[in-house]
């Protein structure tokens, strides 16, 4: 995959929820079209990021190593606020 992020958001030795919180807050960094990279080495973001994907309308692009890519797709609740958007059934 050759994916280049526009924003990388290094949550790598944070738990659950804080990659989903991280992503839900700066998802309006940037333009919809552009590529979040989250990075996380804990295990519950490889179900987390693609069901929050789904739940808020972002699209999941995929997984390399520790890095997770989202393309904004559409303006997202979860990009407004402060309670991060959930977790989309972690830890």
């Amino acid at each position: 995959m050759n994916l280049q992020a526009r924003l990388i958001l290094d949550t790598l030795g944070r738990k659950c929820p804080a990659p989903i919180i991280e992503l839900a807050r700066h998802l309006r960094d940037v333009e919809p079209g552009e590529v979040i990279a989250v990075l996380s080495d804990d295990a519950a973001a490889a179900l987390d990021v693609p069901v929050w994907c789904e739940m808020r309308g972002q699209e999941y692009l995929g997984r390399e190593d520790t890095a997770y890519f989202v393309r904004r797709v559409q303006d997202s609740a979860a990009g407004a606020g402060s309670s991060g958007g959930g977790g989309g059934g972690g830890n």
